[in-house]
Parts: structure tokens; sequence; C-alpha cells
């Protein structure tokens, strides 16, 4: 177990979301499943939190552990005072002082280029071309990028 003065490695996928956006979560999730299975990824997202378990310090583990940080930006996770106050800051510090990489996918219209710490960072998708706004088969060629691209940076340490 690692003590506040070792320091975790950073090694796993932290996925942010709006909890108004958990279907795309779980299709996330599904597009990842192949990695997690074959031990190549360690995602995690606040599904992980079980009953009885200290929630924020769970979340605030998982950020320490964050090598790669998927965002699902929407108005609702742009509108989370969670995730704007406890989420971000720590990851875009890790993007600055550790290398960690921030992926935004952009799930529906939203202020995403109006949102400078986050709009310095090239999403998956553009803005103009929400996850919403495709059809299933482009959404899914989305997904699977980004599932590549993952699988990739975690090939290559």
């Amino acid at each position: 177990m690692n003590t506040p003065s070792t320091p975790s490695p950073r090694r796993q996928v932290f996925i942010s979301y709006a909890h108004a956006d958990a279907q795309w979560l779980e299709r996330l999730q599904t597009h990842l499943k192949p990695l997690e299975r074959a031990g190549q990824i360690d995602r995690w997202d606040d599904t992980r939190i079980k009953p009885g378990m200290e929630w924020r310090k769970e979340i605030e583990q998982a950020l320490a552990r964050a090598r790669v940080a998927v965002l699902l930006v929407s108005a609702a996770f742009l509108a989370s005072d969670f995730i704007v106050n406890n989420e971000l800051p720590p990851l875009l510090a890790a993007a600055e002082e550790e290398g960690a990489l921030i992926l935004p996918i952009i799930l529906s219209p939203c202020l995403f280029e109006d949102t400078p710490e986050l709009s310095r960072f090239q999403a998956f998708n553009p803005p103009s071309k929400t996850l919403e706004e495709m059809s299933d088969p482009e959404w899914k060629r989305v997904l699977v990028t980004v599932s590549k691209q993952i699988k990739d940076i975690f090939s290559n340490p």
C-alpha cells in the first residue's frame, strides 16, 4: 500500500464524466473492456466505488494514479462544480508537471472551445461534430480510435 510519502505510479486511465452522460461512459467502457481483460490498461471511473468506500478518497487516489484522463465533455460536464473544482485541477497539474495525457471527447454542443484550460488539448472530435450529432458507426469509430490510442500509450511506456 502506498503511503503519502510514496507516490503511486501513474498507470491508470481515469474517465471523468457528468452523471447525466452515463450512457456515453458505458459505451466507452465497452470499447475499453478488451484492453482491460488483456491486462493492457487499468480503467478507473466512479462506477468502481462500492458502498462503504470513502468515495472522495477513492477519487483522489485514482486521480493520483492517472496516466491518461479521458474527459467526456458536455454542457453537464462543464457545469459540474465537482468536476471543475475537484477532478480537473489535479488532472491538469499532472498533465503540466508529469506528462499525463488529457484526451477530451466532445459529447454534445457545449462551451468547450470557450474553456481555455480544456480547449488547449486536442479533442478526438471537433466541437462542431459532437458524438451526439454523429451516426452510430461514426461515434463508434471515434471510440475505437480513442481505445487504440490508449492502448498505444500503455504499450510504449
